[in-house]
């Protein structure tokens, strides 16, 4: 996933969607392939991926889109997603009972999704 730098005069929206319970692994699986693609084609990708992923990441999307058309910065379709980053949360860690007294520690990731759309 690479990262354009924006200029000064160029509008950008963005959506946060922080502890999602999903692992980053699975979340960057469906970000690599949305990023570069325009808004409306991005939603449309999303929509008909098998990925339990692709669904959050599509909120996010349509959260961002709304926040460009909130302040009227350009026509949220035809924006273009410049960054889709998927940073780890913290972890809850569960214990389950095992033989002989002992105990496993099962790790529930988090992930803090960030979805940039720019003209």
């Amino acid at each position: 996933m690479e990262s354009k730098k924006l200029s000064a005069g160029e509008v950008k929206s963005k959506a946060i969607h922080r502890y999602a319970r999903i692992t980053p692994q699975k979340a960057r699986r469906v970000a690599k392939l949305i990023v570069g693609k325009d808004a409306a084609t991005a939603t449309v990708m999303l929509k008909f991926m098998p990925y339990r992923g692709a669904k959050l990441v599509g909120k996010i999307l349509k959260s961002a889109m709304a926040n460009a058309e909130q302040k009227n910065a350009a026509e949220p379709e035809k924006m273009k997603l410049i960054n889709v980053l998927v940073d780890q949360g913290p972890m809850m860690k569960r214990m389950i009972p095992r033989a002989m007294g002992r105990a496993n520690i099962i790790k529930k990731k988090t992930s803090h999704i960030t979805v940039v759309l720019s003209e």
